[in-house]
């Protein structure tokens, strides 16, 4: 199970999942400065968001047990970068109406960041996309031997 790569990058993936959950994505400094507001904004800013990294680290560990089943397995692991996709869209928007929101309150934005942590939902992709080519593989694999039998 764990001695196949795509178990290792379905882990990884996890792994980056529950990192979004902790680390800053995106940093905003508003006001005037003296009275400059810092926000950040990580999964949990948004219940939407953290459902939906809560469900793709789910589906990421779901993953790593069906190693029996390739043809689930990679079903679900391309679901699951289909989430990170929407996942990442997703974050994108948080991030644009959180700044658009403050604007109306009339609060002007001195400084706008992504955070290192925000490459998080990037790796994540990669790496389920790295897993889903390991299933594929492995599927190719067993048919071809299936076929000498």
């Amino acid at each position: 199970m764990i001695q196949r790569i795509q178990s290792l990058y379905l882990l990884m993936a996890a792994a980056c999942g529950v990192a979004t959950w902790f680390f800053d994505i995106w940093k905003g400094t508003f006001g005037t400065a003296p009275n400059a507001d810092t926000t950040r904004v990580n999964a949990q800013s948004n219940f939407a968001l953290f459902v939906l990294y809560m469900l793709i680290v789910a589906l990421a560990a779901v993953c790593i047990f069906l190693y029996k089943n390739r043809k689930l397995q990679f079903k679900l692991t391309v679901i699951n970068i289909l989430l990170s996709i929407g996942a990442l869209v997703l974050q994108y928007f948080v991030v644009q109406n959180y700044e658009n929101s403050m604007q109306e309150k009339g609060m002007i934005l001195q400084k706008s960041t992504y955070l290192p942590a925000a490459f998080l939902p990037i790796m994540l992709i990669i790496l389920l996309i790295l897993a889903a080519r390991g299933i594929y593989k492995d599927e190719k694999l067993i048919k071809s031997l299936d076929r000498l039998r």
